[in-house]
């Protein structure tokens, strides 16, 4: 690491980074004097001084050394690399192929072979990404599988989410206005309380009916254990959405390169096409 390091900081950053425990590393005045390593696999930390790791692997020493070592990098003029120059690669698989019955194909022998070699490069894009026309058949299926059933998934959790919303909203219900109905049925007076805190009683009632044909004990009522479980339903459901989201669009990618090479296998036979066929007979 130290080999290897731009600065003391970095090499901290490094090793710690390649599992080792480090302290004392600060190089202050009210830091530790020596600074200690240790390996994930060992319980002791090991020292940087002399009668330890050496005299090389002080703090102070690791620090000079790197800092040398940047210093004589410093003094070499190494000439800069020219970057070559991006050339992003094209996805035939997830082009059309051209139709060439067109006119203009017909009349200009040029422009024929221009989109015969571009169908080639469409279609042998979309061989070489499925193995097989059956294996690649397979796959659709497969993915198609997996989208339908993470959607069918979400739907479920969907229906629990609006289910247990509504458990959370006559709980909270339930435990806000609890109170109110204690003290009525302690009142000297039912019916004056009941006149002052109508309202308070009637959503106290309401909730517990509620609950009930939820078939809740609203003596073991957990408002926030429920939201919780609400909160932890909704990122499962966000995750489901993800895997259906990708599912589905690898299913649309593949059943491009489908409907390309069936296209393109069931034109006429050109020398281009026979070429194809000879580079894929074994598929």
């Amino acid at each position: 690491m130290i080999q290897i390091a731009v600065s003391y900081e970095n090499f901290i950053e490094l090793i710690k980074a390649k599992g080792y425990e480090v302290k004392g590393e600060e190089l202050d005045e009210k830091s530790a004097k020596y600074i200690s390593f240790k390996p994930a696999c060992s319980k002791n930390f090991i020292r940087g001084r002399d009668k330890s790791l050496g005299s090389e692997y002080t703090k102070e020493r690791i620090r000079e050394r790197i800092e040398q070592r940047q210093q004589k990098l410093s003094k070499k003029k190494v000439p800069f690399p020219k970057k070559k120059p991006f050339r992003p690669v094209m996805d035939y698989s997830q082009k059309s192929l051209i139709d060439t019955t067109n006119e203009k194909f017909q009349n200009s022998p040029g422009l024929q072979h221009w989109a015969d070699i571009e169908n080639l490069k469409i279609a042998t894009s979309s061989y070489s990404s499925a193995g097989s026309i059956q294996e690649l058949q397979d796959k659709i299926k497969e993915k198609a599988s997996v989208s339908q059933e993470a959607k069918s998934t979400v739907i479920e959790i969907e229906h629990e989410l609006k289910r247990m919303g509504e458990i959370i909203k006559y709980a909270q219900q339930y435990k806000d206005n609890e109170p109110y109905h204690h003290r009525y049925l302690k009142s000297k007076n039912p019916d004056h309380y009941y006149r002052t805190h109508d309202m308070q009683l009637v959503l106290y009632d309401g909730a517990v009916n509620m609950l009930e044909r939820y078939h809740i004990d609203v003596k073991r009522i957990d408002v926030e254990l429920m939201k919780m479980d609400y909160e932890i339903l909704v990122a499962k459901k966000m995750e489901l959405q993800k895997t259906y989201k990708t599912a589905q669009k690898e299913v649309m990618d593949m059943e491009k390169r489908l409907e390309n090479i069936q296209q393109y296998i069931s034109h006429e036979n050109t020398p281009e096409i026979s070429m194809f066929h000879k580079q894929h007979q074994s598929l």
